[in-house]
């Protein structure tokens, strides 16, 4: 599977990250480890509902380029 989604499950991948993101970061993470941290739960939220394994969902999500630092853009 490619980083191309709907728009609308996009959009819920994207804010499954970012919420991941907020939370690792409010509880004193580094970028890096918030990063990480998005990353998995972007990747297991769309593994469930893709049926996907668990590195090609993972891959899905490195491929859409989210950032820490994009955060204050949502």
């Amino acid at each position: 599977m490619t980083a191309t989604f709907d728009p609308s499950f996009k959009d819920m991948i994207e804010e499954c990250y970012f919420e991941t993101v907020a939370e690792a970061l409010d509880s004193g993470h580094s970028n890096l480890i918030a990063h990480k941290e998005g990353v998995t739960g972007a990747a297991m939220l769309l593994a469930s509902m893709c049926e996907m394994e668990d590195e090609e969902a993972k891959a899905a999500i490195v491929a859409l380029n989210l950032r820490p630092s994009q955060l204050t853009a949502t």
